[in-house]
């Protein structure tokens, strides 16, 4: 597993009603592997997912992306010294957003163990009253949450860490309508937010890295991480993909 002394414990940036604490160093490898899988899956199980975050974590994974409040208490149960960049995917009527787009997930993302709490920081309409402003404060003061703004593009990333995120993502470059078009890895938004973002605010390359070659482009581009799943833990989708090309 990673060294514990550069990768803090479940409880470590946890302080109720205080300002926010810093964001958790990243590990040398650059590497954080997103395990998650479909519903349906018989991967998507608790057990299963920890065992798969403990594998990654095991060959040097500066750090695992989970998605629910189960499988980020079940990882943490296993991995105590794990990185955990925490989500929850909920979908309401009326909003596209879905990545812990409200603050029930933040507040149930943070309890279960994460150290950090990626949400969709696109400039699209949310569900419930909040919007991102209000989120990102509350998160900071109330929890003390460091927080990874998932975006789709450089003025949403901008904004994001005007508004406090510790880390920027372009994990929804190519998922949101206003960039359907343009499939990830979102080469073209790195250099322009390295150069932009604050020096103290994290890179993450994520969505469509499916190599290692693409791994190094993207940390040569500026990202400070990328984000890994598909290539990695997406057993379900490979597959598929496998089975379609070969029929």
């Amino acid at each position: 597993m990673p060294n514990p002394s550069s990768v803090p414990s479940a409880d470590s940036n946890k302080a109720p009603g205080s300002v926010s604490k810093t964001a958790p160093r990243l590990a040398a490898s650059g590497l954080i592997v997103s395990v998650q899988a479909p519903e349906g899956s018989p991967l998507r199980q608790p057990e299963v997912i920890a065992a798969m975050a403990e594998a990654a974590l095991l060959q040097g994974a500066s750090g695992v992306r989970l998605e629910s409040p189960e499988h980020i208490t079940a990882v943490r149960r296993r991995c105590p010294e794990a990185l955990i960049i925490g989500l929850w995917k909920r979908s309401f009527p009326g909003s596209s957003v879905y990545i812990t787009p409200r603050w029930q997930e933040i507040r149930a993302v943070w309890a279960a163990g994460a150290d950090v709490v990626a949400l969709d920081a696109t400039e699209r309409l949310r569900p419930g009253e909040d919007d991102l402003e209000t989120l990102v404060e509350r998160a900071r003061t109330e929890l003390g949450a460091p927080l990874m703004a998932d975006v789709d593009s450089l003025a949403a990333g901008l904004r994001a860490a005007a508004l406090g995120c510790s880390w920027v993502g372009t994990t929804l470059y190519g998922y949101t309508e206003a960039t359907a078009a343009y499939p990830p890895p979102a080469w073209e938004l790195l250099a322009p937010l390295r150069q932009q973002l604050p020096a103290q605010v994290a890179l993450i390359c994520e969505g469509g890295i499916a190599n290692a070659v693409d791994a190094r482009r993207a940390l040569a581009l500026g990202a400070d991480a990328v984000v890994v799943g598909t290539a990695i833990t997406g057993i379900d989708l490979q597959v598929a993909a496998y089975v379609k090309a070969l029929a």
